[in-house]
């Protein structure tokens, strides 16, 4: 028995460009959304990563193809039925006054609730668990207007569990935040799929968490192909790499980082283990230098060595020898040695 619970069979889509004419974005999209996993939607800007998500969302009507939510076409469902099967947290900020943000999760309760919109006490005990599960009982009372951006996307992401849907789907959740709050709406956003069995796709620029994180990736490229996998036999199948080739850009697989592709100031040795010796390499390549390791063939070595007072960086260039005590001062002597 299949866990797919989205579904799309052929799926085109695009937008209308004038009233006779549209624009293909792209097309015979079938894939699948299945229980109790992440998926990460990546692609290049302009590739159509929200047109994809509006219209699987029913916002927007394909130009082709379908698509079905628990079976049913999501585009004959009643809105208040899609409403209790799918949930939309979107990128732009929504103004809600001074609601506050139990309010606010209250709102995910509507498709369930009468004409007045009264809650009952199963709906109340639902919002209540929805912000626990996102780790925001400390936000309820607060006015949305007060909390910060990553605050206010916990109560989105409250909002759309609120709902009880089997499928959420989210539009760049992670954009306008920093690293660690990044990293914590994506750790969360994982594990809500995992422990309630549904399924989440989200669209992200945040290619580093999304190789670490997602179950599966679809990556869309900027001519309308879609390749679907784990996002390592996307990487090993040098699908990755080729979505995301332009010009000044390489996606190194080895590491899985995207480099500059800058101009070689010169070959260095690099001799010395450790995370010293990683971020000496690092540094070294960011300044434009081919890091060779332990080879002792390039015209200039850099020796890390590690005392228990600190760390030396010890540089022999034509039997010259240097010490530098910072990465700082060491890329400076070798900028001068090597000018562009």
């Amino acid at each position: 028995m299949s866990d797919a619970i989205l579904t799309t069979h052929n799926l085109t889509i695009g937008y209308n460009t004038s009233r006779r004419t549209f624009r293909n974005v792209a097309s015979n999209i079938s894939v699948s959304l299945q229980t109790g996993e992440l998926v990460c939607l990546l692609g290049p800007n302009g590739a159509g990563k929200s047109t994809l998500l509006r219209t699987l969302a029913g916002m927007q009507p394909p130009i082709g193809g379908e698509v079905q939510l628990l079976g049913e076409n999501v585009y004959k469902l009643p809105p208040q039925e899609l409403a209790k099967r799918l949930s939309l947290v979107l990128t732009e900020k929504i103004d809600v006054g001074m609601l506050s943000a139990y309010t606010f999760v209250t709102l995910g309760r509507y498709p369930y609730t009468d004409w007045w919109g009264k809650l009952t006490p199963q709906d109340e005990a639902i919002v209540t668990w929805a912000i626990k599960s996102v780790g925001a009982t400390h936000l309820a009372e607060r006015h949305v207007s007060e909390l910060s951006d990553g605050e206010r996307q916990k109560i989105a992401i409250a909002r759309a569990l609120a709902q009880s849907p089997v499928v959420m789907l989210l539009d760049e959740p992670t954009a306008f935040l920093d690293l660690p709050r990044r990293v914590e709406i994506m750790q969360l956003l994982r594990q809500i799929a995992w422990q309630n069995h549904q399924a989440i796709l989200l669209s992200t620029h945040d290619l580093n968490l999304a190789l670490r994180l997602a179950d599966k990736v679809w990556l869309l490229a900027s001519n309308g192909s879609l390749h679907v996998g784990a996002p390592e036999d996307l990487v090993l199948s040098g699908a990755f790499a080729e979505t995301f080739r332009s010009e000044g850009v390489e996606f190194d697989i080895a590491s899985g980082e995207f480099h500059l592709n800058s101009q070689v100031r010169g070959v260095v040795d690099l001799v010395g283990e450790g995370v010293e010796a990683v971020w000496t390499k690092r540094a070294l390549q960011r300044a434009g230098f081919l890091v060779q390791t332990n080879r002792n063939l390039a015209p200039i070595c850099v020796e890390v060595i590690i005392t228990k007072e600190q760390v030396i960086w010890h540089i022999i260039s034509n039997h010259d020898k240097f010490l530098y005590y910072d990465i700082q001062t060491l890329i400076q002597f070798l900028n001068k040695l090597f000018p562009i």
